[in-house]
Formats: C-alpha cells, sequence, structure tokens
C-alpha cells in the first residue's frame, strides 16, 4: 500500500470516529504500522488544569504519566515548545538545534528516555486562536528512529489531531460551524496539494496572480490556519478534496 492510499485508509477510519477511544484505537494501530510503539495527541496544556476541555490520548507509561501530570510539563516540556517554532514534523534529536534547552529540558528528556521513551517525531498542530497542540510518535529506549515512514507519520498526525479537533468542539460551548469553501478556492488549494506555486496556479487557471493569492488568503482565514499546507490537510478532512483529486491530472 502507497503512503497516500494509506493516508486515505487513515483518514477514513478517523473520519468515522465519534468517540476518543475510537481515535485511541485508530491512533493505536497506526503507531504500530509506522513503526513506532507510543503516541501522543495533546493540547499543551496543564492537563488538570486547564479552563475547557482539552484533548489528550497516549499510549505513555503510567509512570511517565504520573510524573508529567504532577510537574504540570504540559506547557512547559521542550518537545511541545520546538513544536511551536515550525509547522512541519521534526525528530526529537533535532530540538537542540531548534531551542535553547535549559538543564531542566535536559532533565525532562533524560527522565522520559529513564522510563523507555526513546527518540520521537513530533508533527505540530498550531492553529491561529486555539491552544496549541500536536500528534507525536515514538520508539523505546535504544531504538533508532528510521525515515521510512516519516512522511506518512506527518500525514497521520495532522489527520489525527483534526479528528480530535472535531470531537473537541462537538462538546466544546463554543463550537463553530465548519468552513465552506468557494468552488475557486477550493480549485486554488486541489493545485496546493499538487505541489504548484502561486504563480503557476493562476496561469493554469486562467486569472491573474494576486486573485490566486486572495483566494488562498480567504481560504487560510476560513480555515484559521497560516501555512499553505494546511489548507490541503484541512480540505482533505472534511471532504472538500480527496487524494483521488490530487492524483488526477
Amino acid at each position: 500500500m502507497s503512503t497516500f492510499e494509506r493516508a486515505e485508509a487513515f483518514l477514513r477510519d478517523v473520519c468515522e470516529t465519534s468517540t476518543e477511544v475510537e481515535l485511541a484505537e485508530a491512533l493505536t494501530v497506526v503507531t504500530r504500522e509506522l513503526g513506532f510503539s507510543y503516541f501522543a495527541l495533546t493540547h499543551h496544556v496543564d492537563i488538570r488544569r486547564a479552563p475547557q476541555p482539552a484533548i489528550r490520548l497516549h499510549n505513555y507509561p503510567d509512570d511517565w504519566v504520573q510524573y508529567y501530570d504532577d510537574n504540570s510539563l504540559g506547557v512547559s516540556d521542550p518537545v511541545h515548545r520546538a513544536s511551536h517554532v515550525t509547522s512541519v514534523g521534526f525528530a526529537w534529536s533535532e530540538i537542540p538545534r531548534m531551542i535553547a534547552l535549559t538543564p531542566r529540558d535536559r532533565e525532562i528528556l533524560a527522565r522520559g528516555e529513564a522510563q523507555g521513551i526513546g527518540d520521537g517525531f513530533t508533527i505540530p498542530a498550531n492553529v491561529p486562536g486555539e491552544t496549541h497542540g500536536s500528534c507525536s510518535f515514538a520508539n523505546p529506549a535504544g531504538t533508532a528512529l528510521s525515515d521510512d515512514h516519516l512522511p506518512l507519520a506527518q500525514l497521520v498526525g495532522a489527520f489525527a489531531f483534526e479528528a480530535a479537533r472535531r470531537l473537541w468542539r462537538v462538546r466544546s460551548p463554543l463550537a463553530v460551524p465548519a468552513p465552506k469553501l468557494t468552488d475557486r478556492q477550493r480549485e486554488c488549494i486541489l493545485w496546493v496539494a499538487r505541489g504548484k506555486s502561486d504563480w503557476e496556479i493562476s496561469r493554469i487557471l486562467g486569472v491573474e496572480h494576486e486573485t490566486v493569492i486572495r483566494h488562498l488568503k480567504l481560504a487560510r482565514e476560513r480555515y484559521g490556519v497560516a501555512k499553505r499546507t494546511m489548507l490541503a490537510v484541512h480540505a482533505l478532512f472534511d471532504g472538500s478534496i480527496s487524494f483521488t483529486d490530487i492524483l488526477k491530472r
């Protein structure tokens, strides 16, 4: 099964989930398929003191979770802080190059490894106006991170967090209606997903360059995202486009 096919299958699975338990079960299966042992999908908050429902699904060791919550690491976790400075997935081994690590940060990372959690890969989920979040996959301590499945992990992590956001909106008193795209916005996003620049899209659609820029700006505002790549993720998740659309030429 190709990367696109497996990502599409996972997208179908999570779109059908209606509870956090079902989403956790889907993540458990895909985590094993990706070659990892652990997953953690979470908002970056102190989970015990969050003022509103916060998402956290994981299969980390109980002792590590107890320590994590007792020390309110949801906000200060160096993995979480590193995810705030990028929009793409990163290996934890890259964190020292992304943020300045304090002695306390190094202690936290070492303690996690002592609890059996080795190198991992984190996909940021930073939506303007919302609490930051992420989806992480990790190996057991002492197991090297393989690059083979990281592109698929990037897609899976983004889709999983969108599924969690949907479940969170259902139970949130501040829930808002899903955004609606115009036909032209959808066309522009589709070409973005195919890897085309704004200028290339304008030539393909026969419109002004500034028109494409405006359509994509409005689409980003509708979804509340800042990056072009996240437009495709959101549009795939809500069914505005499909992998079949992307692969058609």
